[in-house]
């Protein structure tokens, strides 16, 4: 090799250490952008989720003419869940449903359940307390509606779309996956909730 050579091989070799600590940054940023991204798709997926269970509550609680009348809101004396449990005339556990429908303790535990859940995951704390709630909750009411029966009780079909996959697991799916992405510390108070000292020595708070 030519003593000439030396100077051009030396900056060839500056040249690709620096190209290669150039794409390894450009790596770098964009994981970090897609990281973001993610964080900031699952915050809103929990904004969302917990907005679905928030309303419920608001509506059965005031009855703001949605799904609820003012005059059948709890608060005015109407029961939450008779009407819905009363009206389950397939699966397993009809008679179990008809049997709890309207009664005390199963409406103050549904609505409940659903304030808790919601303010929850809307705030991003408890977000593990929560997704097994949701998921007892929603598995209950699934249970109710029953999607793998063709035909109720009196032979009419339930015209069911789905055998099995219905809104209520999908709503369960996504409170796992936001209790296991610890959703809540983008957008929410996760973090802050994540430094109490109860939630740092019971990590199942989370």
């Amino acid at each position: 090799m030519a003593l000439h050579d030396a100077p051009h091989r030396f900056t060839l070799h500056l040249r690709h250490r620096n190209e290669g600590a150039a794409a390894r940054t450009h790596v770098a940023e964009r994981s970090t952008a897609v990281t973001t991204t993610a964080d900031y798709a699952l915050a809103c997926l929990r904004l969302l989720t917990g907005f679905v269970f928030l309303w419920a509550f608001l509506d059965k609680l005031f009855g703001l003419g949605y799904a609820t009348a003012s005059a059948r809101s709890w608060l005015h004396g109407g029961s939450p869940t008779k009407g819905f449990l009363s009206a389950v005339h397939v699966g397993p556990l009809q008679s179990t449903f008809h049997h709890i429908a309207g009664t005390g303790w199963a409406d103050t535990l549904f609505m409940l359940g659903l304030a808790g859940i919601g303010l929850t995951v809307t705030l991003g704390v408890a977000l593990r307390p929560a997704a097994l709630a949701g998921t007892v909750l929603l598995a209950l009411m699934w249970l109710a509606e029953f999607p793998p029966a063709r035909h109720v009780t009196g032979g009419a079909p339930t015209m069911s779309s789905n055998p099995f996959v219905d809104y209520h697991l999908l709503y369960a799916a996504a409170l796992v996956v936001l209790a296991a992405t610890s959703a809540g510390d983008t957008l929410g108070l996760g973090r802050v909730w994540g430094r109490l000292p109860l939630v740092r020595d019971v990590s199942w708070l989370r």
